[in-house]
């Protein structure tokens, strides 16, 4: 018989641990967040089993994470203004410029947009996902992903990178 944290926390971990590097672009403090946040689960699995909106409250907790470890470290500078990780693709260099020049406008949207257009993007969530998730209405995530695409095109076009 396996666990509620098995069953239903573990599950998630990729999906987690991809949201939390992509705010913070660390390894080891990624997992350590994770680490923390999967704790807090294992204290609070009785409260959590009965809760609607399960990834939104792991997703809130790990953001919750990161804010403390910085005001902790007094590395307030934000999320968004943090290194950006290290490219694996050494033999790639145009795509390793690409990958990079995307995390920079990526990075330049507003907190919502960005969130919600990660969520779309590299989690490839549904838009009704998204919704719960974010406990926002779909209409909302409709919108902010509409701007969120519109904002990165027209600063591609401007850069000259598509048409």
């Amino acid at each position: 018989m396996n666990s509620f944290f098995e069953t239903h926390i573990w599950p998630m971990r990729g999906r987690l641990y991809r949201l939390v590097y992509l705010w913070i672009k660390d390894q080891s403090l990624a997992e350590d967040a994770l680490q923390n946040v999967f704790e807090k689960t294992v204290e609070r699995q009785k409260e959590l089993q009965s809760h609607p909106n399960l990834m939104g409250w792991m997703v809130k907790s790990l953001k919750n994470e990161v804010l403390m470890h910085h005001r902790k470290n007094h590395r307030l500078e934000g999320i968004e203004n943090m290194k950006e990780p290290a490219v694996i693709e050494p033999d790639a260099l145009e795509s390793a410029e690409s990958h990079r020049l995307i995390f920079d406008l990526v990075d330049g949207l507003p907190e919502k947009q960005r969130e919600i257009f990660q969520l779309r993007e590299v989690e490839e969530m549904s838009y009704e996902e998204i919704a719960t998730q974010m406990e926002i209405s779909l209409d909302q995530v409709k919108v902010n992903l509409h701007r969120a695409r519109k904002t990165l095109r027209e600063k591609l076009i401007n850069q000259g990178i598509t048409r």
